[in-house]
């Protein structure tokens, strides 16, 4: 009898021992998962994608990059894909209205997470809350995006270029263009012979020791008038440094702003002339008729124009002045001949 109630307690002991360590098993499995712990310290959310991209069921889910949950469904709501998952309680303060979720990914292989930005400044997501979702910059996907358009780009560059269109596709596919650079670049070995040669202005200077040092003479000569310049030398270093040339320059121009204002107001003459309508159509009436005047001359009208065009009355006025001349002349030598008084009594 004793010896059955020794076996019995044996059995017991390595029940409890069995029991023990299946609870420590599973405790250990818990918190090695990551999944955040038991049931009762997770609490589930939901978000909706375009694309998931691969994303499945038990993919991570990560906040601010540490993974404290996993995803537990998907299913489609429309044409979007619904995606529930589970969070580590101690994350509720963390993932508010104001978090973001996005894709991510665990590796290069293609293992797409579920990536939520951390933000304490909204209202913490009740349980079963939809967390916005968006597009997380410098995703994968977008760099995956970016490099496919950027292959289909140079794809077009090249069947372009094949094709002749552009520059290079011109000198890959145009023979007379090539055959142009050729001879460009043949143009350009023949003018760098030349200078090497010393041939030419830009020779001589590069060969030439005397060329160069003339060269720098005149820039010292140069730097030389700009010195002058700056220290007020000479009219035109007078005139940049030199207060009173400015200041006269500035009573010529007040001046001249003066007589401008002057005349633009009709004062003086010249103010009268571009401002008074009367004076402008007196003016041009007296050219009208000086105009009239100088085309009757012109046509031998008047005494004037016919002495203008008359020759035989030119002829007869410079013959009358001839001898009036003459008749002052013999009055001059003898004045009696012409002054004979006769005096006669009754």
């Amino acid at each position: 009898m004793p010896r059955t109630r020794s076996l019995a307690w044996a059995e017991l002991k390595i029940g409890i021992v069995s029991i023990s360590a299946l609870a420590l098993a599973g405790t250990l499995i818990f918190l090695l998962t990551g999944e955040g712990g038991f049931s009762w310290q997770r609490y589930s959310l939901k978000t909706v994608f375009d694309d998931i991209a691969g994303l499945d069921e038990g993919s991570p889910v990560r906040v601010a990059g540490v993974e404290v949950g996993s995803v537990t469904g998907l299913d489609f709501v429309g044409d979007r894909v619904e995606v529930t998952f589970e969070l580590a309680e101690r994350m509720r303060p963390r993932v508010t209205t104001s978090s973001m979720a996005s894709l991510g990914s665990v590796s290069l292989l293609g293992e797409s997470s579920v990536d939520i930005t951390a933000s304490s400044a909204g209202t913490p997501i009740p349980e079963w809350g939809y967390v916005s979702s968006g597009r997380a910059a410098g995703s994968l996907t977008d760099v995956t995006r970016s490099a496919s358009e950027g292959i289909e780009e140079l794809t077009a560059v090249l069947q372009d270029m094949r094709a002749g269109k552009g520059t290079v596709g011109r000198l890959i596919t145009d023979d007379a263009l090539y055959r142009e650079m050729s001879a460009l670049v043949t143009a350009a070995e023949g003018v760098v012979r030349s200078v090497n040669a010393g041939r030419g202005t830009l020779g001589r200077l590069v060969n030439d020791p005397s060329t160069a040092k003339a060269l720098e003479t005149s820039l010292q000569n140069f730097e030389s008038i700009t010195a002058r310049i700056k220290a007020g030398e000479g009219s035109l270093g007078r005139f940049l440094a030199d207060d009173t040339l400015a200041k006269s320059l500035t009573s010529t121009t007040t001046n001249l702003d003066t007589i401008t204002g002057r005349i633009s107001r009709g004062e003086g003459t010249a103010g009268k002339l571009v401002t008074d309508r009367e004076l402008y159509d007196r003016l041009n009436s007296m050219s009208e008729r000086l105009d009239k005047v100088m085309t009757g001359l012109q046509q031998g009208e008047g005494t004037a124009g016919r002495l203008l065009h008359d020759q035989q009355l030119y002829e007869n006025m410079n013959g009358a002045v001839g001898e009036l001349r003459q008749l002052v002349r013999d009055i001059r030598a003898d004045p009696r001949k012409f002054l004979n008084v006769r005096v006669s009594l009754f």
